[in-house]
């Protein structure tokens, strides 16, 4: 639960959906992984593709997260779909960041993971069980056109929700000095 919430973290939240409801149409079905089918394919994916292990440093026997492999945010645009998400332990699970404060792809937070660990002779091993895992869910093959077009909407969203947000803290300020502390007097 967040200590503090803004209206980044709505707006954030709103391009989340996005990118689930758009994952979700070229998946042609619903991919909730909490219930249903969408569970299932979670399941799968983390039980029988990559055999109850994080993706990144094959820790087995705790609680794996669902990884979005294309960060399911409003910079990487990654869709909420089977091929975009991988198992995750906890602590893999925080990528690290750039010089220029962007992430790492994740590629590259597996090969520093790797090395972190002194594991390099795994990269190869577990980059492939990763790609494998990537071919057989046939993620969207999105073109350049699709990818700009799911940036702009994600984009706009964002700033709406965040501008929306304030317009309505203005909105309720005006009100309570309308009807509320005029009351008070």
């Amino acid at each position: 639960m967040a200590i503090y919430n803004t209206a980044s973290d709505a707006a954030n939240t709103a391009v989340r959906a996005l990118l689930t409801k758009v994952g979700e149409h070229y998946l042609g079905r619903s991919f909730n992984t909490g219930s249903g089918r969408g569970k299932a394919d979670w399941e799968r994916i983390r039980d029988v593709a990559f055999e109850g292990k994080c993706c990144y440093c094959g820790a087995a026997g705790e609680t794996l997260q669902i990884e979005h492999l294309f960060m399911f945010n409003r910079t990487e645009y990654g869709l909420h779909h089977p091929r975009n998400i991988v198992p995750c332990c906890r602590s893999c699970n925080k990528r690290q960041r750039n010089e220029d404060k962007t992430y790492l792809g994740w590629m590259e937070h597996l090969r520093a993971i790797c090395e972190s660990r002194g594991e390099q002779h795994l990269f190869d091993v577990r980059l492939n069980k990763i790609t494998d895992h990537m071919r057989v869910e046939k993620y969207p093959d999105l073109n350049q056109e699709e990818r700009h077009a799911i940036r702009v909407i994600a984009n706009a969203l964002y700033e709406n929700i965040k501008q929306e947000s304030e317009r309505s803290l203005t909105l309720y300020k005006k009100l309570d000095e309308a009807f509320v502390h005029r009351n008070a007097d």
